[in-house]
């Protein structure tokens, strides 16, 4: 604060207003008690102050004091010295999970948030530049269409080679159907993890895909064939459709699928210890009930 200066709220400003409506006999405390809503001893503790100190005695005495509900700072820091070792990529409301759930920190998500943000660890969604993609309306019915695609990634970080999570998400409801983990996005790897999902869930009307070459002939000039893949022909015998999504955007519920696990999926992965895609495929039934509790549309959080 510079020297001279006072810093004042607009509630003490009007105090001090009045404060010297009184001292120049223009307004009487007992008016001035009615019109703040507050008794004529709080207005003459007041204008005590005002006479002794002038404005400044209008200021409240706990500015600039740490407040008493405060929590400690060894508290702080331990919490924070948790969050650099293991949870350095969680974001807040996911890293309070793991901080109650497996050290017993009881402290509030938006006050480690703001613990996060002032430390460096996480930068508030407001400050990031905004992204604006209108979501497609969904269809009516689950099983209609079911987003379909294969999302390569660190999943098990240092701990195994990098390989590829086929995901199947419902139109409707964004619910997690099925995942599986596999080395490619190959036909013989799509058919097995389709075959797989209709032996849980049942056909569905369509399979929502991109231009993958397992979904389409992408060649301009094939030499020969129909330009129907063997995974098209396949389902097209026993009447799935295909469709192909001509931007990401287009099957935007399973990219954004994407999104979440990359972030929680793979922590999960690194906590239980999972190191292999075998493991992580026995592992996936729990997983999938977990996330469709949290995610998907119209269930019970």
């Amino acid at each position: 604060m510079t020297p001279g200066c006072l810093t004042m709220s607009q509630r003490e400003l009007d105090r001090t207003e009045w404060m010297q409506e009184i001292g120049e006999r223009r307004a009487t405390q007992a008016h001035v008690a009615e019109r703040l809503g507050v008794s004529v001893r709080q207005v003459e503790r007041w204008y005590r102050a005002y006479k002794a100190d002038g404005a400044a005695g209008l200021i409240s005495k706990k500015r600039g004091r740490p407040s008493l509900r405060r929590l400690p700072d060894t508290l702080r820091v331990e919490v924070l010295t948790l969050v650099r070792e293991r949870y350095w990529d969680f974001g807040p409301t996911l890293a309070h999970e793991k901080l109650t759930e497996l050290h017993g920190v009881q402290v509030s998500v938006e006050t480690l948030r703001q613990w996060m943000t002032n430390d460096g660890l996480w930068a508030p969604h407001a400050s990031r530049a905004a992204r604006v993609h209108p979501p497609r309306r969904r269809r009516a019915c689950p099983g209609e269409i079911i987003q379909i695609d294969g999302c390569d990634h660190e999943w098990f970080e240092v701990r195994a080679p990098r390989c590829l999570l086929l995901v199947y998400v419902g139109d409707a409801t964004s619910r997690l159907m099925h995942m599986r983990f596999v080395q490619s996005e190959s036909t013989f790897n799509c058919i097995e993890s389709t075959r797989q999902y209709i032996e849980v869930h049942g056909k569905p009307v369509t399979f929502y895909g991109d231009k993958a070459g397992v979904f389409r002939v992408n060649t301009k000039k094939p030499l020969g064939g129909d330009r129907t893949t063997q995974f098209t022909r396949a389902y097209g015998e026993i009447n799935i459709g295909l469709l192909c999504a001509n931007s990401p955007r287009a099957k935007g519920r399973v990219e954004r699928a994407h999104q979440t696990l990359q972030g929680l999926l793979a922590k999960e992965l690194r906590l239980r210890g999972i190191s292999t895609p075998d493991e992580a495929n026995r592992f996936a039934p729990q997983f999938i009930v977990d996330y469709d509790i949290r995610f998907a549309e119209g269930s019970d959080k």
